[in-house]
């Protein structure tokens, strides 16, 4: 279809002339129809056209593509013509300009096989012409062969393989250049439309040209690089990375089956040691008893609780072991400062004496020596040292007096050396007068005590331990209990507790322990006066004389002072009754040196009233 631009016909899908012109043709071709379409015809040498008749030696030489018959606008096929140089050397055919196909001849056939032409050119007799089967349908604008039968005009050229590509690395061979009397031809040879200047090969025997210096390589796409024949590369995966071969993945399979084996073997193993253990504990079938037991709870208790008192009070709680020539005990004491003093008492450290050894037990395990600072028999108190400790935690001193009866209590001790042992009950009296000790016949060391009693279970080796109220704080120390077998209440029999204790006031025991630290001593208050401890009635009666002779009321003592004579029965200290000289004693040294006191006096069957201030003796 002729659309007023001339179609470039492609060599595959134009179709080619059914014959050429005789020997005697003209190099001309000329056009059978003007502005037709016809096919390009090869024209033979200038020099001359080789064949029978010619008068020119059959020589070999370039054939020539001429033009189309139909004129320099008609549309067709370039025509291959012989070659110009009329010599027998080997030659290019030229393109001549195309041919239509009406004006060629019909009755000398063309070898489709061949580029050469038959007989057309005298090169050899004419072959008889191949018939081939008509197509199955007429050509389109496009001369495109149907499917499925081939081409009418010519068959597709071989496939040629390139060389075999060099190994990798190497460098790739040069090719050879072409002859020097080959021309080479360019793209534009076989475009439709005249041949440029530089496409006309010169002919045979001329000088050849120079041929213009190359042009510097230009650098090319890499779609350009692309080489059909090359070894096709490994696949690429979708992330741009290369695909593993086979024997990679092959590899990594087998690892990973390994690994996989081996973790399902440790999680066997440990699922089968779960078991196992399991088994063991609960027995391997049949009945199983699992008795049901209640899940775990915090261990923080209330603060009040006896638990929470205990918590805080064991780590300044500490077991005595004293050791002396003649004989040994256990007690306990608690820390009073930073500085290593510990408060006991006077029954435990005694056995010492002056050579003995005192070794001090912290709730934490470890232990110290310790010395004696100070003690007194009277109040049956003492204060020992520990030196070059660390970490010590004293212990809350409470108020006694804000104590009542009923109040909870705990008491901490180390009772027949079972150190760190906790106990509770409640403050069952108070102002208890006990006297504890005289088992040396002097009764000098009887400790006179106007004291907490408690059901709290203390036994021996509770002695010198702090007795708690509810916030953890010392109220008391444990110094005595009334005991079943011999009533003595010293503390010193093993018949056990039987609910009947009794403790330091720690108001009393403050007082004694700071003297005692300070001094190495402690002060006794006194009224000045001797009592006579064999009057069996109400009260206590001031004797007729003292221990050595002298008058029983002291001159210039704060009982004369106050008008006491002899024979003076005192039956109320401060508006409590006492029914003996033993709790006057005790009613005196539950107060300080300085104090003053309301005594009521019986005389001649007649009361009366006494204030006296309290005197001051050292170990009395």
């Amino acid at each position: 279809m002729d659309e007023g631009t001339p179609t470039k016909a492609k060599w595959w899908s134009r179709p080619r002339p059914r014959g050429v012109s005789g020997p005697g043709a003209s190099d001309t071709p000329t056009p059978a129809t003007t502005g037709s379409d016809g096919d390009f015809v090869l024209r033979a040498p200038e020099d001359g056209v080789p064949g029978a008749g010619s008068g020119v030696p059959e020589a070999e030489g370039d054939f020539e593509l001429g033009a189309p018959l139909g004129g320099a606008n008609s549309e067709g096929d370039y025509e291959l013509t012989a070659p110009r140089d009329s010599s027998a050397a080997e030659g290019d055919f030229a393109l001549a300009r195309p041919v239509p196909a009406a004006a060629l001849p019909t009755d000398t056939p063309v070898d489709d096989r061949s580029t050469e032409p038959v007989d057309a050119v005298g090169q050899g007799p004419a072959e008889p012409a191949t018939v081939r089967p008509e197509p199955a349908h007429g050509s389109d604008s496009t001369s495109t062969p149907p499917y499925g039968v081939p081409g009418p005009w010519a068959p597709a050229p071989p496939v040629q393989h390139p060389a075999t590509a060099p190994a990798h690395g190497a460098a790739i061979p040069t090719p050879p250049p072409p002859p020097a009397h080959a021309t080479p031809v360019t793209r534009d040879t076989v475009t439709s439309g005249p041949p440029e200047d530089h496409d006309v090969p010169a002919p045979h025997g001329s000088p050849t040209p120079t041929p213009p210096e190359a042009p510097p390589p230009v650098p090319r796409a890499p779609w350009q690089n692309y080489d059909p024949w090359a070894p096709v590369p490994a696949p690429l995966q979708q992330t741009g990375a290369a695909v593993d071969a086979k024997d990679t993945r092959r590899r990594r399979a087998r690892r990973a089956l390994l690994a996989g084996a081996l973790l399902l073997a440790l999680v066997a193993g440990g699922v089968g040691g779960v078991v196992g253990a399991y088994l063991e504990r609960n027995g391997a079938g049949g009945d199983v008893v699992e008795l049901p037991q209640a899940a775990e709870e915090p261990r923080g208790r209330a603060p009040d609780s006896v638990a929470g008192i205990a918590a805080r009070a064991l780590p300044s709680v500490v077991t005595l072991h004293v050791s002396g020539a003649e004989e040994s005990g256990t007690g306990t004491g608690f820390v009073l400062d930073d500085r290593g003093h510990i408060l006991t008492n006077n029954h435990v450290v005694e056995p010492a004496g002056t050579d003995g050894e005192i070794s001090v037990t912290f709730h934490s395990g470890d232990t110290a020596k310790a010395t004696v600072v100070g003690r007194d028999s009277g109040y049956d108190l003492a204060v020992v040292e520990v030196s070059d400790v660390r970490g010590l935690k004293p212990m809350t001193l409470g108020n006694s007096d804000n104590v009542q009866v009923g109040d909870p209590v705990v008491a901490i001790g180390a009772p027949f050396d079972l150190e760190g042992t906790v106990t509770s009950g409640i403050i069952s009296a108070k102002e208890r007068p006990i006297t504890a000790g005289g088992e040396s016949g002097g009764g000098t060391d009887v400790s006179y005590v106007d004291a907490l009693q408690t059901d709290a279970p203390i036994n021996p080796g509770n002695s010198g331990g702090p007795l708690l109220d509810s916030r953890a704080r010392v109220v008391g120390i444990n110094s005595a209990i009334r005991s079943a077998d011999d009533g003595s209440g010293s503390g010193t029999g093993q018949a056990g507790s039987i609910g009947l204790g009794f403790a330091i006031p720690v108001n009393q025991a403050k007082r004694v322990a700071e003297e005692l630290i300070n001094t190495g001593k402690a002060t006794h208050p006194v009224i000045g006066v001797t009592l006579d401890m064999d009057y069996m009635g109400d009260g206590a009666r001031v004797g007729t004389k003292s221990s050595d002779g002298g008058p029983a009321v002291t001159e210039g003592g704060p009982g004369d002072r106050a008008g006491l004579e002899a024979g003076d029965v005192i039956t109320e200290v401060d508006g409590r009754r006492i029914h003996s000289g033993d709790e006057l004693i005790v009613k005196t040294r539950a107060h300080r040196p300085g104090d003053r006191l309301e005594l009521t006096v019986e005389r001649d069957g007649r009361e009366k009233s006494v204030s006296l201030v309290l005197g001051s003796s050292d170990g009395d």
